[in-house]
């Protein structure tokens, strides 16, 4: 019988290789990277952070300048605080939500309001991706995978002293978080039309600049006979006075409305450290903390452990807060037992 020699057409070699090479490609990786991430310009984050802070801002004012602030309670906190909710808080919610859905689709937002609907893109206006104060700061830009990006917002800081007039205390603040890390901070006084922002490692507003610049760099524990000023909470207390009072043979406490507020009020050189040992959200915060962090500064639970802001993570930070612009782990020293007493407690009652 005669031998059949069969010849592969050199045109079928080459597809058999690809279809091959390609099987090969799917299997080890290459569908992820085919599905690559998109990305996001950090920059046109920046700016359109600060301008729905601004129109959130707008919300807020109107409603209370029409006192139709329809106040709610939520409930109440741990220590029987209660916690409001307005109409402000809800108009803020969504004029910078779902400004951040259209201006970035898939972008992961945390609210302290938790409303989400369908809404028609068609009637929220455009926003501005570019800015001449921040292009007149910031220089270069990053581009940073979607994925990696969370977004929390405070829609209204200090509801309760927005249902009571003390309008200085109110802030609206967004905050970009990669990969956890407070990045960008933004925070708007809708009522003194100020608004304060910093983007760790690239720059901080002029505003902000110039206050951190007339500021007394001394240290303000070690060799100072002027009390050490520690500004609080006026709404959720809970125990602090007595609690520093204790830890500082010298110490001025200073009450104040709104988390966003007190950070201000530390890089005013209004007060040396902001001391919290409630319970407190991250969307409270988050943007205190990137702002902070902008000026080389630092915001840590009481016994110093970094605050994780991954959307995932658990909203509620048990173990205290202690903020400031220089000299934190002096100030944590003197609060160590404070903390060591809230981890102690945190430990026989989880959190929620």
């Amino acid at each position: 019988m005669a031998a059949v020699s069969v010849r592969m057409n050199p045109l079928g070699i080459t597809l058999m290789l690809l279809i091959s090479g390609c099987s090969i490609f799917y299997w080890f990786g290459g569908a992820n990277l085919l599905r690559s991430e998109p990305k996001i310009s950090m920059k046109e984050l920046l700016c359109v952070g600060i301008e729905l802070a601004k129109r959130g801002g707008n919300r807020v004012k109107q409603i209370h300048d029409s006192n139709k602030l329809d106040a709610t309670s939520k409930g109440k906190t741990k220590e029987g605080a209660k916690e409001m909710m307005t109409e402000g808080d809800l108009q803020s919610h969504r004029a910078i939500v779902y400004g951040f859905d259209k201006a970035f689709p898939g972008i992961k937002v945390i609210s302290e309001e938790h409303e989400r609907k369908p809404v028609d893109f068609k009637v929220i206006p455009d926003l501005v991706k570019q800015m001449n104060e921040v292009d007149e700061i910031i220089t270069s830009d990053v581009q940073i995978p979607l994925n990696e990006i969370s977004v929390w917002i405070d829609p209204l800081d200090a509801t309760q002293e927005y249902t009571e007039g003390l309008t200085q205390y109110v802030t609206v603040m967004v905050c970009v978080a990669v990969n956890g890390q407070p990045t960008i901070g933004i925070i708007h006084q809708p009522f003194l039309k100020e608004t304060a922002w910093g983007w760790v490692a690239y720059g901080t507003s002029k505003n902000v600049k110039n206050q951190v610049n007339e500021k007394d760099q001394k240290t303000p524990i070690e060799g100072k006979e002027d009390p050490v000023r520690l500004i609080v909470s006026r709404s959720h207390a809970g125990k602090v006075e007595p609690l520093v009072k204790d830890a500082f043979d010298n110490v001025n406490v200073i009450p104040a409305g709104g988390a966003g507020y007190k950070t201000l009020a530390l890089i005013k050189g209004e007060a040396d450290a902001y001391v919290h040992v409630t319970r407190i959200k991250k969307w409270d915060i988050c943007a205190g903390n990137a702002l902070l962090n902008s000026l080389g500064g630092r915001m840590t639970t009481l016994d110093g452990t970094h605050i994780d802001y991954h959307a995932e993570s658990n909203p509620v930070v048990d173990l205290g807060l202690l903020a400031d612009l220089r000299e934190h782990d002096v100030y944590r020293s003197k609060l160590s037992k404070i903390a060591e007493d809230l981890k102690e407690s945190s430990q026989k009652q989880p959190s929620s």
